[in-house]
């Protein structure tokens, strides 16, 4: 109401207002005579003078005319048409035009204060007839009067947002804004009010802030009924009074989960049924419970709070699906005990005492059923540890195995062993009560654990069950070794040694090992000859010292000595022997480092010993006896030629002296050929050359038949091979050897064939080789003799 009140006086100054006076000093309004009714009483006229400095236009303009704005009037205008009235500024001309002549100012289309809420314009009163100016130019403005022509508008169409469940009346969800393009500043046609069109009963809003808050309490606030909410919000101008524009958007509100709903199970009682030998760890079943909560409130953990089986049975979450495995903890048996009570417990892993209590939980029972299967025998113990002494006679036996049937039935079992832990078979085991005993003799310097398996398994069974045993069998030492010297020790006595003086100290070795570790006595040899010389003398700490007992030792007199050492452990039965020590005696400077040794001494010292000198010698003797065979078979006629001349092959003499490669040598000639001339293939080609076009078809091959006789004369069968390679237009030129690879009876160069053969060349004289010396002898033997065993 107040609205209108001002738009109609705003009306009621417009039409009291009749022009602007521009001149140079202030803007005045001319007002008019006013004539009263009395007669003839003239009323003085008076002026009144403004700042008048705008004009009010009103948006939206629908009339099809101008729309009329105000006039301008100058005190320079006399109404004798002299003046003109001129127009500048924004939009004169196009938005705002004026009547030159009475100043009228009128707009020319439709203005929207949205766009642009005001204009500023200037006018200047001008000689009509030489368009110098009157007056200065005066500015003025028009401002536009706004209307309600824009309709809110909210930031966003659609706004998201949550609150959690079991929330009370009046909590925060979230705020809407909303703009309306109107002026703040004139009227309520920018004042918005907002209120709720879609949501009721569960949300509200401000009216004047646009905050949406809960309006139901926490009993009907519950995610699990309803989890999504879709609110309509509006937004109306003139501070929501009737006519206003209105705009709306959509709220999505969601409730979000609180831990307010304890877990329950499924079922109040689960069965299982599970084989006795199933493995510890192995899983025994799934339980299930659920819970209406989401996410991290509906986190559950299971226990066993009660039964029978609480050290038998485990129970775990699995997290990705929040069920209960129960698993087994310890093994079963059938046998025993044939079933299991279980009481399991479930309760939230994160429990909100706002909305849940402590004792918020649920029980289940489980019932476990143990299946009986047929198992395999088990052992007394988890493993055998037996000890036997390495001199234990074959057929002794060690120790035992025990196992027994865990089934019901009692089946008596049988006992062997796994032969790849015992390839050797050195052990035995006794089928029918489990004693091991030996095969074979041990010895513990070589093995002193030996490893088996021993299997059991039920002489009656129904199915192939067994169990394997790791038997561990340690070999005890027996004192069976002598101790030996550590090393072979070869030492040098000085010639000017002094009587006492050390020259060596040795040690010894034993293979046994005896409990109190080893004890060496060291002593000379009752039958050594040079206990005059030296002294063994025993440290006590299993090494011994070698002493000269005179002094002075003559090099050229005796240049060796070997001193024989008694060596014993002390163990029962005491086991000895005897070492040498060779000891050379040498020339030494005052310091007593040696000098000169005889020649044995020097080549021990220099580092090659007499069976690296006799290597040595054979290996030159080997490669000397390889240079002589290659020499010998270099000093063998060399290969004549086939073809002696070539000049005129007519006049060639051919040779058949070469010697073939005997029986075995099946690539150099075919002759079976010549000795069953029948069998040969009529339209066999030479292979030595390629037959060549001939302008003449060749005839057809002449064959004739020779009798086989063995070793006969070949040579009708020659001339007969000529006459048709004479007659063949594609036999070779005339100047090709034709050569044959056998031939017959009364051929000065004899058979081809190594088996007739006495020698493939003349004869050699190879007595040479007895005058080279004993050591080739052996050859001479072989090739000098007149008739050898290996050449027969």
């Amino acid at each position: 109401m107040r609205t209108w009140i001002i738009l109609l006086l705003w009306a009621c100054a417009h039409q009291s207002v009749n022009a602007v006076n521009l001149s140079r000093g202030p803007v005045r309004r001319k007002t008019k005579e006013i004539e009263g009714r009395q007669d003839k009483d003239l009323l003085r006229r008076s002026k009144r003078g403004w700042m008048w400095r705008q004009f009010f236009l009103q948006e939206e303009y629908t009339g099809t005319e101008h729309q009329y704005i105000g006039k301008l009037h100058s005190d320079m205008d006399r109404g004798d048409g002299t003046v003109m009235y001129v127009l500048a500024g924004e939009g004169a001309g196009t938005i705002f035009v004026i009547d030159s002549n009475s100043g009228d100012l009128h707009a020319t289309r439709s203005l929207d204060r949205e766009e642009k809420p005001f204009y500023t314009l200037r006018a200047q009163v001008v000689n009509k007839k030489n368009g110098l100016p009157l007056e200065p130019e005066t500015e003025f403005t028009v401002k536009l009067h706004d209307i309600n022509d824009n309709e809110p508008k909210f930031d966003k169409e659609v706004y998201t947002a949550s609150v959690p469940e079991r929330s009370h009346i009046g909590t925060y969800v979230t705020q809407v804004t909303a703009h309306d393009a109107d002026d703040e500043m004139f009227g309520y046609s920018a004042k918005l009010a907002y209120s709720i069109s879609q949501g009721h009963p569960y949300f509200s809003v401000e009216p004047n802030t646009g905050i949406i808050r809960t309006a139901l309490g926490p009993s009907d606030m519950d995610r699990e009924q309803r989890e999504h909410y879709q609110v309509v919000i509006e937004a109306k101008d003139m501070a929501g009074q009737r006519g206003g524009l209105t705009g709306t958007t959509t709220v999505n509100i969601s409730l979000t989960d609180v831990n307010d709903n304890p877990p329950r199970f499924t079922q109040s009682i689960y069965q299982f049924s599970v084989p006795e030998i199933t493995k510890v760890g192995s899983l025994v079943g799934r339980i299930r419970a659920v819970d209406a909560d989401v996410g991290r409130n509906a986190e559950m953990d299971y226990t066993v709070v009660n039964g029978d089986g609480l050290d038998v049975f485990d129970i775990s979450t699995d997290r990705n699906t929040q069920e209960g495995i129960l698993s087994l903890k310890k093994p079963l048996d059938y046998e025993k005990k044939k079933s299991y009570m279980l009481q399991i417990q479930v309760q939230n892993t994160h429990p909100d005492t706002q909305f849940l209590s402590m004792d918020a939980k649920d029980i289940a029972n489980i019932r476990v059923s143990v299946e009986d299967v047929d198992e395999p025998p088990q052992f007394e113990k988890i493993n055998y540890i037996l000890e036997v002494k390495e001199d234990a006679a074959v057929g002794t036996v060690i120790g035992s195995v025990s196992a027994v049937d865990p089934d019901i039935l009692r089946s008596p079992v049988k006992y062997s062993i796994d032969r790849h832990t015992d390839v050797d078979r050195i052990f035995g085991v006794y089928a029918g009560n489990g004693s091991i005993f030996l095969q074979r003799p041990l010895d513990r310097e070589e093995f002193a654990w030996h490893n088996i398996s021993v299997i059991a398994t039920e002489f009656i069974s129904s199915c192939d069950s067994s169990n394997v045993m790791p038997v561990y069998i340690r070999v005890l030492d027996v004192n069976d070794n002598p101790p030996m010297l550590a090393s072979f020790y070869e030492t040098f006595v000085c010639e000017n040694a002094k009587a006492g003086q050390k020259i060596q100290t040795i040690s010894a070795v034993d293979p046994d090992d005896p409990v109190g570790g080893h004890r060496f006595l060291f002593s000379l040899a009752p039958e050594s000859s040079v206990r005059a010389n030296f002294s063994v003398r025993d440290n006590g700490d299993n090494t011994a010292g070698i002493f000269t007992r005179r002094t002075g030792f003559g090099r050229m007199h005796k240049s060796t000595h070997l001193v024989a050492v008694v060596i014993s452990d002390g163990h029962i039965p005491m086991q000895s022997s005897t070492g040498t020590l060779t000891i050379r005696v040498c020339t030494c400077d005052r310091d007593g480092n040696m000098e000169m040794c005889n020649a044995e001494a020097l080549s021990s010292t220099t580092g090659l010993s007499t069976g690296a000198l006799v290597a040595i010698l054979l290996c030159i003797l080997i490669l000397l006896l390889i240079v002589v065979l290659f020499a010998a078979l270099k000093r063998q006629k060399k290969k004549e030629p086939l073809i002696i001349s070539k000049e005129d092959v007519r006049d060639n003499v051919v040779s058949y002296n070469d010697e073939g490669g005997g029986e075995e040598d099946t690539q150099a000639f075919d002759i079976g050929a010549l000795r069953h001339p029948e069998v040969m293939e009529e339209s066999k080609l030479r292979r030595d050359i390629l037959p060549p076009e001939s302008l003449y078809p060749p005839p057809p091959l002449r064959r004739t038949m020779v009798p086989s006789r063995g070793n006969a004369d070949v040579r009708d069968f020659i001339n007969q091979r000529v006459q048709e390679n004479d007659g063949n237009p594609t036999a070779p030129p005339y100047d090709s050897l034709a050569t044959y690879a056998y031939e017959g009876n009364g051929s000065v160069a004899e058979s081809l064939s190594s088996l007739g053969s006495v020698s493939s060349e003349g004869e050699q004289d190879y007595n040479y080789l007895s005058e080279w010396g004993p050591r080739f002898r052996k050859l001479a033997d072989m090739y000098g003799g007149e008739d050898s065993d290996w050449d027969s």
